[in-house]
């Protein structure tokens, strides 16, 4: 197939394949839900079937729930609609909690009036020695249906489509195939552990999906940033089987702005042409110089400039030591020890007010151990500094517990029981159920009702313990069990209104100065992003009523476990001490539960507190590689402004 003809355009002079960057996954999601309806629509007028290939995961889900959306409200019938699933894992039954064939059913077949008939998923229960005879007839019923008219794809953060891993050939067919490691680690977080993860799946192959007239891959989050660049603006290659759709006609990659990062036209806008060089731009220009360069900003050169491709800001802006200066500055006045503010001072470029003094604060918390984890060197400051200090854990975070605890701690409840004199009939019969059901669990079932609320106790038990080890009132944490969460599987329901006015309520209650709440979207289970949109959607509304106090409001983002900003994004960098950063570790190990091997960690398998402290060590040593002051760790914040 031949290649696609460059689009004469400077920034598709990077780009070899065609790019929309769009806000955020719900509104490219709109817009591919779109793009199937006209196609399906187009069919119905011409009395045709319409063939569709359908991906998986997380990164498709927002997209069949806008597509339910059009069945339900603007009529939308996939009567005509022949579905084909691009994969599968294997073994695996089609009832279990992972499986593909549950995941379609839940998300988009059981909604909508599609014929049962025209929907096909390689089945997962082949016996090994059909495999081969399944993936021929697999092939050969796609051919039968006309070929494919659109493929819908995702991508892995090693360039996998549907399971073609690395070294997948071009030609490529339907098969059974090895995961690699990398996938399988990524995907853990479907499984209680990695040890459950599949190693077999079955797969479309490369030249399965390139037959398909028309491809859309969609990528959501800063995560896969990296591989999206590689796929679009570097050479096609086996190892990142993505970029072999350069070999594609009509193939458009839809993202949104965190995994579009990387592209040039965002990482170096001014090597793609004209640039707007705003104070923020001029920053993310030299920073990211200097630390390719392995250079302090005030070393800079005119030289260094030029060769790095900044030349154009060199004429827009005049000297280089005053444009480096100016960097400089912007660094050096992100850091501060006084993250609410340092009081009787008069600091214009601080990055939080003085004044009021002392703040009412919140922390909003998605899951139990967030706050200690993510911002355990700030949390601790904001109470040490006297502020009216309030933390909020907006989940219960149940399902991250392993069996193991709750039959552990039903027995310390029986002992202490026990010894206190009290009858332990019923706690007795409450681990005997517990211990029966545990001992016959599959893979695919939902814990019971009283499992989930012990898990959930041990949780806010551990939180509660960490709130006193940092010197917070138990008057000051608040535990809001957000309704979406509470499904028992890793699978959460959509942000509601209930939690929308959950949160409105809590904030209208404290009336905070200063909140701070998760901006770290990589979480695989999305639990941070929905705790993220409860906030400002209820910030927004609060603000829209006209409250008072709303006016006076700060919004400020940490990253979680899984990711730190990027150093020319950090408006706000709280420094720690050696002393600081072991307080937070002890912070950290209070949550018992998640130490150790923790249910559903994603592909790092590091302990939350070694991500935690690594990230913290990296981001000192990026400020002092840029020439400010090594600390031994530090703490980023971005202010949002909704």
């Amino acid at each position: 197939m031949p290649k696609r003809k460059p689009i004469p355009n400077l920034a598709d002079s990077f780009e070899k394949i065609p790019v929309k960057i769009v806000q955020d996954a719900k509104e490219g999601s709109r817009w591919v839900a779109q793009q199937i309806a006209s196609l399906i629509r187009e069919k119905q007028k011409k009395k045709e079937k319409c063939v569709l290939g359908l991906a998986t995961g997380s990164t498709p889900r927002s997209l069949y729930a806008e597509l339910v959306r059009l069945h339900r409200e603007e009529g939308l019938s996939f009567k005509n609609v022949i579905s084909f699933n691009l994969d599968e894992y294997y073994p695996i039954e089609p009832q279990a909690l992972q499986s593909y064939h549950r995941f379609m059913h839940l998300n988009l077949f059981d909604h909508i009036d599609i014929l049962a008939k025209n929907i096909h998923i390689p089945n997962g229960e082949t016996p090994k020695d059909k495999i081969k005879e399944h993936c021929r007839a697999y092939e050969k019923r796609i051919e039968e249906a006309g070929g494919i008219d659109l493929q819908i794809l995702g991508i892995g953060t090693n360039g996998h489509i549907g399971f073609n891993e690395p070294g997948s050939g071009l030609y490529s067919k339907t098969r059974l195939i090895t995961l690699d490691n990398s996938t399988r680690m990524a995907n853990a977080y479907e499984f209680a552990n990695i040890a459950e993860v599949p190693r077999l799946a079955i797969t479309m192959g490369i030249s399965t999906i390139l037959k398909s007239r028309k491809i859309i891959l969609m990528a959501w989050g800063s995560a896969k940033a990296a591989v999206i660049k590689q796929a679009v603006e570097d050479d096609d290659s086996e190892s990142v089987p993505a970029s072999l759709l350069q070999n594609h006609e009509d193939v458009t990659f839809v993202t949104d702005e965190s995994a579009a990062a990387e592209l040039t036209r965002n990482k170096s806008p001014w090597l793609t042409g004209d640039c707007d060089w705003t104070p923020r731009m001029i920053k993310k220009a030299v920073v990211n110089m200097a630390l390719k360069l392995q250079k302090p900003v005030l070393s800079l050169t005119s030289s260094d400039y030029n060769e790095f491709g900044l030349g154009d800001l060199l004429v827009d802006q005049g000297d280089v030591y005053e444009i480096n200066l100016q960097v400089y500055y912007m660094l050096r006045d992100t850091l501060t020890g006084w993250p609410g503010g340092k009081p009787n001072a008069h600091l214009p470029a601080h990055p939080e007010r003085s004044e009021p003094w002392p703040k009412k604060i919140v922390i909003f918390s998605p899951h139990p151990d967030d706050d200690i984890i993510s911002m355990g060197g700030t949390f601790q400051r904001l109470q040490d500094q006297g502020h009216d200090l309030h933390v909020a854990y907006q989940t219960s975070g149940n399902i991250a517990v392993t069996d193991e605890f709750v039959t552990r701690y039903l027995d310390f409840a029986i002992g202490f029981e026990s010894i206190a004199g009290i009858n332990t009939t019923k706690t007795k019969k409450i681990l005997a159920d517990a211990q029966r059901f545990l001992a016959k669990k599959k893979s695919h079932q939902v814990d019971t009702a009283m499992i989930r609320n012990v898990k959930g106790l041990i949780r806010r038990g551990e939180a509660k313990a960490t709130c006193r080890y940092v010197g917070i009132p138990e008057s000051n944490v608040h535990f809001m069990h957000l309704p979406f969460y509470e499904t028992g599987t890793i699978e959460k329901k959509p942000l509601a209104e209930k939690d929308i006015k959950l949160t409105m309520e809590l904030l209208r209650k404290i009336q905070p100065q200063q909140v701070y709440c998760a901006g770290d979207f990589a979480d695989p289970h999305g639990t941070h992003l929905i705790c993220f949109n409860a906030i400002v959607e209820a910030l927004r509304r609060i603000k829209m009523a006209g409250d008072g106090w709303i006016q006076d409001c700060w919004l400020w983002l940490y990253k979680g476990a899984w990711q730190e900003w990027n150093i020319e994004e950090i408006d706000m960098a709280v420094p720690m001490s050696p002393d600081q950063v072991l307080k937070k570790r002890y912070g950290i190990f209070i949550h018992q539960s998640q130490k150790d091997m923790v249910p559903f960690q994603g592909a790092d398998s590091r302990e939350f507190w070694q991500r935690a402290e690594e990230r913290n060590a990296r981001t000192a040593s990026l400020y002092a590689d840029l020439g400010l002051t090594h600390y031994a760790a530090i703490e980023a914040f971005v202010r949002w402004h909704y």
